[in-house]
């Protein structure tokens, strides 16, 4: 993606033009095509075209694009994020409006990214939902890292998808709070406090110490502050009852969650 901005830019001194005067003809915002230019932001193709056509460059910008590993169709400071991602020792995760990334079954990753404003093409789905399972692979790796979930109850009752979706969602939640390193809490509603109001964030640790900054709420939340009542999402006292007290609630007004559980007195599978 760096490369592509870097011919954008190249091409658009050739040609004698400002980011403002190309954007301009192009019918786009002068920040869209300095965020291609610094690699910030992907190269469309269906503007790859436009610019090969102002700019006379015989479809070597949209050749470019076509050819892009899908990597790099994502932001650098994100490529960065995921390289320490995947080498970390240990994750401590907050979300208050969607699963966490890797906790996102294919169909539920694919509403979220189709929910995206300004809309991403089909192709773009596929793409973003096809990096986002693979960063999944991190947690069934021989020595994965100590991961740390906390989901905000009204997350869990959030139906992305259709009924069949959702209870897959819900199954793939039971599932993975199984994995050897994965602890998988709620954070219910009716509680008087909340150290999470400032919105989600992750707290990473790497293998090796780096100051690059994580770009999402970062280390600093994890300033003192009172702690949040949690409710686990699975234990052993849990498995053993026919639902969960701590899910009765939620279980009298949704029924697709309440599914998940009952299904599993009848030896359903729970993997998502």
């Amino acid at each position: 993606m760096k490369l592509v901005g870097k011919l954008v830019a190249a091409f658009r001194k050739a040609a004698g033009l400002t980011q403002a005067q190309l954007a301009s003809m192009a019918g786009h915002q002068m920040e869209t095509i300095a965020s291609i230019e610094q690699g910030r932001r992907a190269l469309l193709p269906g503007l790859a075209a436009t610019l090969d056509e102002l700019l006379d460059t015989k479809g070597a910008l949209a050749e470019a694009v076509d050819n892009l590993p899908e990597v790099d169709l994502i932001p650098v400071w994100a490529e960065e994020y995921l390289e320490l991602e995947f080498e970390a020792l240990a994750l401590s995760w907050y979300d208050n409006q969607v699963m966490p990334g890797l906790l996102q079954t294919e169909r539920y990753a694919q509403a979220v990214f189709r929910n995206r404003i300004p809309a991403f093409s089909e192709e773009e789905v596929a793409i973003r939902t096809r990096i986002r399972l693979k960063r999944q692979e991190i947690l069934h790796r021989p020595s994965p890292p100590t991961i740390s979930f906390v989901v905000w109850e009204p997350v869990l009752r959030l139906q992305l998808t259709d009924d069949e979706g959702h209870v897959e969602q819900l199954k793939h939640l039971r599932a993975c709070a199984e994995l050897p390193g994965v602890c998988l809490q709620v954070l219910p509603l009716n509680h008087r406090t909340h150290a999470g109001l400032d919105g989600s964030f992750t707290l990473l640790e790497p293998r090796t110490f780096s100051a690059w900054p994580i770009p999402r709420r970062s280390a600093a939340h994890a300033r003192s502050q009172p702690l949040m009542p949690f409710m686990p999402f699975t234990s052993a006292h849990d498995r053993a009852q026919p639902f969960p007290a701590i899910h009765r609630p939620l279980a009298a007004i949704h029924r697709p969650f309440a599914a998940v559980h009952n299904r599993s007195r009848t030896g359903a599978t729970l993997n998502g």
